[in-house]
């Protein structure tokens, strides 16, 4: 196969994923935007409202991993198909749980909705694995940017999908549900039409071309070696506790602006300041993780975290606050980008989905524990202090970072590193 032929697989690949990744985030989105009210009403408390979240999150985790099993038997394609399907199951149950009044099926939709988010997350090493080295960074990139979609389109369809419901007939809190179902559905139609040739296959032609100096070779190594090489370590800290910290503080931000009499209108700015810095510099973000290398990026993401974290507990005007949300979603992405293409850089085409499944365990779990420890913090102890909290963890990834960087040489730092 010609280099040229290989570069237009890859495009296709990249924009399917891409496509995938818009329409299943504007579904999950969409339904995560009325999730709390539809959980208070089903479950008749206030106090029941976080906890199908934390269910979801929590599915999420061993979702990942058990893809990351599967998908080196079935292949990347049906693997996807699969995943996205059990969104659409998922968002059926939250029709019928609506329907029924039921906080049970609602518990069960989160269930199915959590493993299309594994699937869909674990879509960014597709494109990984079928890049070779140096157009890693970008080709994640590409993928995370299809969650730009999903922020700006999802909370749009909130109000059509209530109106829509009840033109069929449906309670007007089961539209996002439905229209969830269509999204899912459009996926797995896109991956199916789309995903072609099986990205593995690519991934071991694009691995053959590749200079074995450039790349992990031999036979798979146990998930328990892996694990213990230096780069593994970094770049799952890098991207689990950026993730915990990120949500821990975005999470609880509407509450704190809400006690300190800010209105919805500036509630609704400073979170769309926060999704642009997660999403609409991913494409910088990779170009930056490829021309650089991986861990400046997690060096710079991490920085970019502290100084949210300094700025958020002073900001009492929304310009301000709005700065610190926008550099916290910032600092995420370069954690995200740059710890996604270090650790695809460390394995070969047997290791990937099953190492890349475990890293992606620990993100569901850091998602969940940051989903309920904050709350609890803010309620006991504040938001600076929430903050605090965000910052002094960030230095553990930063720290790992740092050491590995220092340990290795320049030269060695360009691409894979």
């Amino acid at each position: 196969m010609q280099e040229t032929e290989l570069k237009a697989i890859r495009t296709r690949i990249a924009a399917t994923l891409f496509a995938a990744q818009s329409l299943t985030s504007a579904g999950l989105i969409l339904i995560a935007t009325l999730l709390t009210i539809v959980s208070a009403e089903l479950g008749g408390s206030e106090a029941l409202s976080g906890i199908p979240n934390a269910v979801n999150n929590l599915a999420s985790a061993p979702a990942a991993y058990i893809f990351g099993l599967l998908w080196d038997r079935t292949g990347r394609r049906k693997g996807l198909m699969l995943g996205l399907g059990l969104g659409a199951l998922g968002a059926w149950l939250g029709v019928a749980a609506v329907q029924a009044n039921s906080f049970g099926l609602l518990l069960g939709a989160m269930l199915g909705l959590g493993a299309a988010r594994a699937a869909s997350g674990l879509s960014r090493f597709t494109a990984a694995e079928v890049s070779p080295p140096e157009v890693r960074g970008r080709s994640i990139s590409y993928v995370v940017l299809g969650g730009t979609v999903g922020a700006v389109f999802g909370p749009l369809l909130v109000d059509p999908s209530s109106r829509w419901a009840l033109a069929f007939g449906l309670p007007e809190l089961a539209g996002p549900f439905a229209i969830g179902v269509a999204l899912y559905l459009l996926g797995v139609v896109v991956v199916w039409l789309g995903l072609r040739p099986e990205p593995m296959e690519v991934a071991r032609r694009i691995a053959a071309a590749v200079p074995k100096e450039d790349q992990p070779t031999g036979e798979a190594r146990p998930l328990k070696e892996l694990v213990r090489q230096p780069a593994v370590i970094v770049a799952i800290l890098s991207m689990s506790l950026s993730q915990m910290v990120m949500i821990g503080v975005m999470g609880i931000t509407s509450l704190h602006m809400r006690h300190n009499d800010h209105p919805l209108t500036a509630i609704s700015l400073v979170f769309s300041a926060h999704t642009l810095g997660m999403f609409a510099f991913s494409i910088l973000t990779g170009q930056l993780a490829d021309r650089w290398g991986r861990l400046p990026v997690i060096l710079s993401g991490c920085g970019i975290l502290l100084v949210s974290f300094a700025l958020a507990p002073v900001s009492t005007g929304t310009p301000l606050l709005s700065l610190a949300l926008f550099l916290l979603g910032l600092g995420w992405n370069f954690c995200f980008v740059g710890g996604s293409a270090l650790l695809s850089d460390q394995l070969s085409a047997a290791e990937r989905a099953r190492a890349q499944g475990f890293n992606d365990v620990f993100l569901g779990l850091a998602a969940a524990a940051a989903s309920y420890l904050s709350g609890v913090i803010f309620a006991a102890q504040g938001f600076p202090i929430l903050n605090l909290l965000g910052a002094l963890i960030t230095l553990i990834p930063l720290t790992a970072a740092l050491v590995f960087y220092r340990r290795r040489a320049a030269p060695q730092l360009a691409v894979g590193d």
